[in-house]
């Protein structure tokens, strides 16, 4: 049988049965030792895996035996020959050892953590995409939706779909030029003097389509080519200007 003082580790970690949990229980209540090297090892493995896992992988406890089962054990009698301070030596082996296989699930779980992240996101993302091209279809199918379409000198088509029922607007974009590096086209709805930026398109692409917000009022739709990160104004004459009503 292994030594009582050697199940500590395991004992932290669920990796026992039934009767050496029971047995090392009731060892507890009269050895001051194995309760304060138990506290610790509690201390230790929750800071271990606090920010690295929310749920443990299920193979953590098949890890744990493994690597006890890898772990050199002192004998009953060869421990009582050699005194507590050879005890000692055995208990501390025993929770490196757990510790190296916490540090090892860590890492995975960490992974897994990663991966379960990346899913929630693209569902995010994906749900996000849905919505957006059902506010479309809405601006589209609006009884008082009104079309306009231009052409851009250097080449390409600009149009919009603009609903003041919803207040929203749908812009295409479509063969324009490719802007220069560090640049991209910004989409503008002008009132009077006031222009406000209604987006931009990614950076060095000439086309895309734009969902538009707070079109209601305003008179003008227009796009310039403006630095990628955009303009707080139009800092060029719009190379298209659509009216809205």
């Amino acid at each position: 049988m292994t030594d009582i003082h050697a199940l500590a580790g395991a004992y932290v970690l669920d990796a026992v049965d039934d009767v050496e949990r029971a047995a090392f229980a009731r060892h507890l209540d009269g050895c001051e030792t194995c309760a304060l090297e138990l506290a610790e090892l509690r201390e230790t493995t929750a800071r271990l895996a606090d920010s690295t896992w929310s749920v443990p992988p299920p193979a953590l406890r098949e890890a744990v035996l493994a690597e006890i089962a890898r772990t050199p054990q002192e004998r009953p009698g060869r421990a009582a020959r050699s005194g507590p301070g050879h005890v000692g030596v055995g208990r501390r082996r025993l929770a490196v050892a757990a510790a190296a296989v916490l540090l090892a699930g860590g890492a995975g779980a960490a992974t897994w953590v990663t991966q379960e992240q990346r899913v929630r996101d693209a569902r995010t993302e994906a749900g996000a995409a849905r919505e957006e091209a059902g506010r479309i279809r809405a601006v589209l199918a609006a009884p008082d939706s009104v079309v306009r379409t231009g052409a851009v000198t250097a080449g390409g088509r600009v149009t919009v779909v603009a609903s003041a029922s919803r207040d929203e607007g749908v812009a295409v974009v479509d063969g324009l030029a490719a802007p220069a590096p560090g640049r991209a086209y910004q989409l503008w709805l002008i009132e009077g003097a006031t222009a406000t930026s209604a987006g931009l398109l990614p950076a060095g692409q000439g086309g895309g389509t734009k969902l538009l917000s707070g079109v209601r009022g305003k008179g003008l739709f227009g796009v310039t080519e403006e630095p990628a990160g955009g303009s707080a104004r139009p800092t060029m004459t719009p190379l298209v200007a659509l009216a809205l009503t």
